[in-house]
This record gives structure tokens, C-alpha cells and sequence, in this order.
């Protein structure tokens, strides 16, 4: 390559076909990242924990390999979001409780990657236990949005986001409970993808049958999000929930298919949405048409949405952390004691609702997609906000009861197990990136794939990043 800059906006797809032919070797992605790095962090502060020594080293022992038995990443670095361990590498969780925490075995996931040739040389930035649509710590301080410095990155994968948009990524794991993929996405203008659970294997937590929470890939156009989740499939015994590999999920999404019939709702039934917004994520389903396919305004009932997610989010902090809030609650933000708090005072009768609930949203999502192949909404209903506004209050009129009322429009996915994409559609007047939420039937994130990558085609904006962060 001519220069690292020149490797830096290459594609993720483009860099792993070099790695294979030789052009470029693992050493100089690396040199590259770290360069850039250099140039761009200080001002949006994304990858605050390096690790480029151990990548290095890992980089090493894979050139021993041939080139065609170096994995399905053959050698691309991918940033680990600070919420899941890797052995030997500061991991914080984003909370002054781990602040010094060095975890002795990788997860699950960590260890699928480095199989498939990925070097792990950053931790990416999270708030704090991954609570909240705003990423800022006591640890690591903010993660500032590269569009416009003075606004959030959203949570609570922000800093991986911004990695992306800002090139000292080319492709990035993160993870998703009410949003976490996709409103940074949607905030920095690149692609997450929440998958179906089991997908990704992961190590349990307190919670081994969890269906809420997962990790699923980031990148800058829609293969190279493909490559990744590719690169992170796989059966584990170590995780009851995890699915065999049967799919190749960037074939997939280069396969050609195209929905026949697909719905639009701005806001699912359930929410407020900034009318900007909402008109241009309309703007992008519509064109939808351009595929021969039919675009109707329809969604299923979520009506239950935000009780079912309050209750089982409640339930699942509870069980997560309160063991730390009785020793250590002086070292926890305001809003994370509340969601325990608020899972401990919930009663047997509020969980037995809860999941009933819960199954009855998930066969109405089912049966939708008998009607339709896909569905499509805001991934999250406003732009980027003023980053040191800690969450959403109001929208549109509406104030919000909690910090995570505003993120609803992505929770209720995430309560029908479907997976959900989060694709860059347009910006607003001032230049704020939006992503359309492209959401299909439980395990079908081929589908999910080819769709959105045939409208980022139409719609022209992959290759908007890697930018230089903008004050």
C-alpha cells in the first residue's frame, strides 16, 4: 500500500483479501491502526485500553501458518468492547470497581475470533456495566461523537462505533441488550447488527439462559458486518444457548436476495420519534420500491413492550449485580443502582407477567413475517445529542419516565429474539447521521444481510467513513 492512510479506508473485505494474497501482513494493519490512533483518539477517546504488544505477538504465531489456514480475518485487528474479558489485557467493565482488573482467561467469544485470525489489540469504551445509551465512565471519562465532538456516540458499544467512523477499526465486536449495537450505529453513521440469541457464543454471566443480551459485529458497510458476525458464529459447550455454524453469512449478504414485501412503522406503536428523524428513515424504507418490492406502513402489536422490558432488564440487573451494590455502592453511577434496585422490588407475579408477555410478543413478531420479509423503523429515535446530557428526556413533546424509556423502539425488538440491523439511511439538516432499523424473523440474518446491504447500494452512503473527528 502506498501509505497507512491509504489502508485505513480500505473496506474490512478489502484488507482480509490482501492479508490472504500477501500484499499486506498483519504487522501493518497493526502499524497502521496504531498511526491513526495516534491522530484521531484524543479527540473522541474510543479505544482507551491498547493491547498492540499482545497483538503483535499473536500476529506472530499466526504467520507461522499458511496463508489459506490463517482463519476466516487471516490476520485483521478487531477492538473488544470492555465489557467482556480478554485474558491478560486490563478489562474495566467501565466501573471504578474493576478499574485495575485484569482477567486471567478470554471469553467464549474472544477465543472464537482469535481462531479465526482476528488480533485483539484495543478495548473499546462502555458505560458503565453497559448501562445506558450515552458512553462515559468514571474510568475512561466520554466518548465523544467524530461528526460533532460536543455530541454523544450513544451506547453502550460507543466507543467501537466510533473506532469505525473515525478508521482506527475496520471492523468491531460489541454488544447489545436494549439498543447497544444499533443506536451507536445509528448515532456514527456505520452498521451493527444485533443477531437472533445463540448466534454468538459467549461466556455466561450470573445469567446462563439469557436471551436478552448479545454480542454481535460492527463495521463500516454491510459485508465487512457480514465478515464479522462470520468470524464470531459458532457452537460451545461453554454456552448452553449457542448455534451451530450453517450459514456463511457474507455470501449471504452477496447472494442477491430481495424482499418482496416489507413494512414500515416510524414507530413501532410504542414511541415518540423526532419528526426529522422518522421522515428520513420513511425516505429510505420507500426505496425499498427501487427493489420491486411492495413498502407498506405496518407493525405487529408491542404494546407490552415497555413493561415486559422494564421487569425482565430489572430482573436481570439483579441477578447481575447485586452482590455488588451491597459492597460496593458508593462506586456506581445513579442509574445502574436504580436498575437493580428496581429488579429487587420487583415480585414473583411481575416476572411471571413479564414473560408471559414476553411469548406473546414473540409469536406476534413470528407471525408478521409471515405477511412480510422484513421490517423497518428508526434505530433509534432521535440523532445524536449533546454527550454530556446522560440520557434522552423528552422527544417530541414526550418526557420519559427513566433513562431507557427512550430507547424503546430498539428494546422492543430485542424482546421477538429477531435480528436487527441498524444501517446508516441519511442525515438531518445539521449533519447528524441516521440509521433505518432493518429487523427480520428469528435466525434469518442472511436475509437481514442481503436486504440491507441492496439498499445501501441505492442509497449510496457506504464509504461515508472513516472520518477525521470534527469539533
Amino acid at each position: 500500500m502506498a501509505c497507512d492512510e491509504d489502508l485505513i479506508k480500505l473496506t474490512a473485505c478489502a484488507v482480509v483479501d490482501l492479508l490472504r494474497r500477501g500484499e499486506v501482513t498483519p504487522f501493518d494493519c497493526l502499524d497502521a491502526l496504531e498511526a491513526r490512533l495516534a491522530a484521531v483518539d484524543s479527540a473522541v477517546n474510543a479505544l482507551p485500553i491498547l493491547c498492540f504488544e499482545r497483538a503483535r505477538e499473536q500476529a506472530r504465531r499466526l504467520m507461522q501458518r499458511p496463508p489459506n489456514e490463517r482463519g476466516l480475518l487471516a490476520g485483521l485487528p478487531v477492538p473488544i468492547k470492555d465489557l467482556t474479558d480478554v485474558a491478560g489485557v486490563r478489562t474495566t467493565y467501565g466501573s471504578p470497581i474493576f478499574a485495575d482488573f485484569v482477567p486471567e482467561a478470554s471469553d467464549i467469544l474472544v477465543n472464537t475470533i482469535e481462531a479465526e485470525g482476528g488480533l485483539i489489540y484495543a478495548k473499546s469504551n462502555t458505560p458503565e456495566f453497559g448501562a445506558g445509551g450515552n458512553t462515559f465512565n468514571e474510568v475512561f471519562g466520554t466518548t465523544r461523537n467524530p461528526w460533532n465532538t460536543a455530541l454523544s456516540a450513544a451506547g453502550s458499544s460507543g466507543g467501537a462505533a466510533v473506532a469505525l467512523a473515525t478508521g482506527t477499526a475496520w471492523v468491531a465486536q460489541g454488544s447489545d441488550l436494549g439498543g447497544s449495537l444499533r443506536n451507536p450505529a445509528s448515532f456514527c453513521g456505520v452498521v451493527g447488527l444485533r443477531p437472533s440469541p445463540g448466534r454468538v457464543a459467549s461466556t455466561p454471566g450470573a445469567k446462563t439462559d439469557r436471551l436478552l443480551s448479545v454480542n454481535g459485529p460492527m463495521g463500516r458497510t454491510v459485508e465487512d458486518t457480514a465478515l464479522l458476525l462470520d468470524a464470531m458464529t459458532g457452537e460451545s459447550p461453554g454456552d448452553p444457548l449457542s448455534l451451530p455454524r450453517t450459514e456463511n453469512f457474507l455470501a449471504a449478504a452477496r447472494s442477491g436476495w430481495r424482499p418482496t414485501r416489507v413494512a414500515f412503522s416510524a414507530d413501532l406503536g410504542i414511541t415518540p420519534v423526532d419528526l426529522e428523524v422518522a421522515a428520513i428513515c420513511q425516505a429510505a424504507a420507500e426505496r425499498f420500491v427501487e427493489l420491486g418490492a411492495i413498502v407498506e406502513e405496518a407493525h405487529p402489536d408491542l404494546s407490552e413492550a415497555h413493561d415486559t422490558f422494564q421487569v425482565l432488564r430489572g430482573m436481570s440487573f439483579a441477578v447481575s449485580y447485586a452482590g455488588l451494590l451491597q459492597n460496593h455502592r458508593d462506586k456506581m453511577k445513579p442509574e445502574v443502582i436504580w436498575n437493580i434496585e428496581q429488579g429487587l422490588n420487583y415480585t414473583m407475579a411481575d416476572v411471571v407477567r413479564a414473560e408471559n408477555q414476553r411469548a406473546a410478543l414473540f409469536r406476534r413478531m413470528n407471525a408478521f413475517f409471515d405477511t412480510y420479509d422484513l421490517l423497518l423503523c428508526p434505530a433509534t429515535i432521535v440523532a445524536a445529542y449533546p454527550a454530556d446530557e446522560r440520557y434522552v428526556s423528552q422527544c417530541a413533546g414526550h418526557t420519559f419516565s427513566n433513562y431507557v424509556e427512550w430507547l424503546a423502539i430498539a428494546y422492543a425488538i430485542t424482546l421477538t429474539a429477531s435480528p436487527a440491523l441498524s444501517l446508516p439511511c441519511g442525515f438531518t439538516r445539521d449533519g447528524r447521521p441516521v440509521g433505518l432499523q432493518i429487523v427480520g424473523r428469528p435466525r434469518a440474518e442472511g436475509r437481514v444481510l442481503a436486504g440491507a446491504r441492496a439498499l445501501e447500494e441505492i442509497l449510496g452512503l457506504h464509504g461515508i467513513t472513516p472520518i477525521d473527528p470534527r469539533a
